[in-house]
């Protein structure tokens, strides 16, 4: 072999290993993308950080993006009868819904910009709906029915998030941000406090249960309804933790849990419980490293991470075994399975 020959190879060496860096740094950045390459188990992107969290990892199982295309990802539940996960696609006003058997999604209804999404007793869908400032069921037959659009002759200010209660009491947060403009909702003033309330399932009436957090978000009961956890997206940036008195009132609000991380701080949005009362938390706003899915031990210890190139803003527990995590971050819908289950139907 001569020296051309030999400088030759050493530059196709040199070339071919610049390339399979470049490959490798793209498909880390961007594992989603069609072509990149496969996650090698465990998935890199699911972190313990306390001895408690391995518990709950799957060592071989990946995070998948199951779909992308949304403006801004947000409600997701799943509906066990049905075999589908709906979620709201906020700016695009639409209930989005992907099919178990084969992946299909497809856009359902217009949906008024909703915001969060849950299942009554009756299975029958929920919407906390920031065009309309309402929350409304949506009947078996098609129709729609207003459960909630004023308190104390003002209207609601945009309700974002909710959850049923074993009586079929409505829980739900109204921070408003559907309508500090155009984008999510109608742009109008907030005329009542930031706060959360309760809907009687028998009189419909709206009594107000807290207004301690700044920005009530999301929220979620624990798996014996004792506990009310709300997620604050304003200051302090923290879930808070109430006592739930005899099913319709709250205790003072308790830290539970900072969304302070490694120095940075984040919020949580959309959490739910397992069965075991550890709390599942998306996470969002700080970035690579942050955002996704934060999960709390019941004492408030931070256990664990699922890391997601996107801003997490809602989940639930779905499957046959409510064991598979359904996550929207950003414009799209991820999914995880986890050894826990979901406390709740959805």
């Amino acid at each position: 072999m001569n020296r051309r020959s030999l400088l030759t190879g050493a530059v196709t060496l040199t070339a071919s290993a610049a390339l399979a860096q470049q490959q490798e740094k793209g498909n880390a950045f961007d594992r989603y993308s069609p072509g990149a390459a496969v996650i090698r188990y465990p998935d890199p992107d699911i972190i313990a950080l306390d001895k408690r969290y391995e518990a709950l990892k799957i060592g071989n199982t990946p995070i998948q993006r199951l779909h992308t295309g949304s403006m801004w990802a947000e409600g997701v539940l799943w509906h066990s009868v049905g075999r589908y996960v709906l979620w709201s696609d906020i700016p695009n006003s639409v209930h989005r819904r992907w099919l178990w058997e084969d992946g299909h999604t497809s856009v359902i209804r217009d949906s008024n910009n909703s915001n969060g999404n849950t299942l009554d007793r009756e299975g029958r869908l929920i919407s906390f709906e920031h065009l309309t400032r309402r929350v409304a069921r949506h009947e078996h037959n098609g129709s729609i029915t207003v459960l909630a659009s004023t308190f104390n002759g003002k209207p609601f200010n945009a309700p974002n998030d909710g959850a049923v209660h074993p009586d079929g009491g409505i829980w739900f947060t109204d921070p408003g941000y559907g309508s500090m403009g155009y984008y999510e909702g109608m742009k109008g003033p907030l005329e009542l406090k930031e706060a959360v309330y309760r809907i009687d399932p028998n009189t419909l009436k709206v009594e107000k249960v807290t207004d301690e957090p700044t920005k009530p978000n999301g929220l979620c009961f624990s798996p014996d309804y004792k506990k009310l956890y709300i997620a604050d997206t304003g200051d302090p940036h923290c879930i808070w933790v109430f006592d739930v008195q005899n099913g319709t009132k709250l205790g003072k609000a308790k830290e539970f849990a900072k969304m302070t991380l490694d120095g940075k701080t984040g919020n949580a949005d959309g959490i739910r419980c397992d069965t075991e009362g550890n709390v599942w938390a998306s996470a969002g706003w700080v970035g690579a490293g942050f955002d996704g899915v934060h999960t709390f031990a019941p004492d408030g210890t931070r256990i664990g991470q699922i890391l997601l190139p996107e801003i997490g803003s809602n989940l639930c527990f779905g499957g046959s075994k409510r064991n598979r995590l359904f996550i929207t971050a950003g414009q799209s819908l991820y999914s995880v399975y986890v050894n826990a289950q979901g406390a709740h139907w959805c």
